[in-house]
């Protein structure tokens, strides 16, 4: 396939949350290619070293654990120190673990929560001061159809991402006075080396197969060109919405 550029991207500084793989390492290299500084955080450090190291012109990375607000906080100011105000934020990092409801434990709900919602508020409470510098920005929120399609097997998770489309139309609100924008992209079953790793089979595939309105499988590059898209100029009066990117699955 032939991807599109845009020219508003390059020499953006862009910030990623959960860059090292799957979506994210796909985001970073999105940008990347786009011209773009790019910054990413993640607690894997082997992985972070490589895909930093395979495009060294602009991409660097910090390693902390998004947990921690005061880890994540040292680690944006240590990107903004080496690459510049932040224009773009990608609030990308998750984990879609599975677990019964009757094992949860209130720990385990908030380390869900932490895991899954709590850092992308802190992230652009972090930022947003450089936007509004600046004159404005595009803050964009890693969502989930999972609650749309009322999928069961993690309720904690389903309950973090339907809760990022509440962040989203609240903070859309509170900052686009400043002409930043916020929007949350929608993926559907994403086909990450870690879905295949850990639930993709033949009969699981074939099941979502049967609820797309598309027959191909969605690969994280597309998730990545959205990000892109709604990213750059091009979207300018694109905010407070949510956009999908899960092949029409019902």
């Amino acid at each position: 396939m032939s991807f599109a550029v845009y020219p508003s991207l390059k020499d953006k500084t862009v910030l990623v949350s959960g860059g090292a793989s799957g979506i994210g390492s796909e985001i970073v290299k999105a940008f990347s290619a786009q011209g773009s500084r790019v910054g990413f955080l993640d607690l894997d450090a082997e992985a972070s070293e490589a895909l930093a190291n395979a495009h060294s012109d602009n991409v660097s990375y910090e390693i902390c654990d998004l947990r921690d607000i005061d880890a994540l906080r040292a680690g944006i100011t240590s990107l903004q120190e080496r690459l510049g105000p932040v224009q773009i934020l990608v609030n990308n990092a998750a984990r879609d673990d599975r677990h019964n409801w009757g094992d949860v434990t209130p720990e385990y709900w908030d380390e869900r929560m932490a895991t899954n919602l709590r850092h992308m508020f802190f992230s652009i409470q972090a930022v947003a001061p450089d936007m509004i510098a600046s004159g404005g920005g595009s803050i964009i929120n890693m969502g989930s159809n999972s609650w749309w399609e009322a999928g069961g097997g993690f309720p904690a998770y389903a309950t973090a991402k339907s809760a990022v489309h509440g962040l989203t139309r609240t903070m859309a609100r509170d900052l686009g006075e400043h002409r930043i924008r916020v929007n949350t992209v929608v993926p559907g079953w994403i086909m990450t080396d870690r879905q295949k790793e850990l639930w993709v089979t033949p009969e699981s595939i074939e099941r979502h197969r049967d609820r797309q309105c598309l027959p191909d499988l969605v690969e994280p590059v597309y998730v990545a060109r959205m990000v892109l898209f709604l990213a750059s100029d091009d979207a300018a009066m694109c905010t407070a919405n949510n956009y999908m990117v899960e092949a029409g699955s019902i």
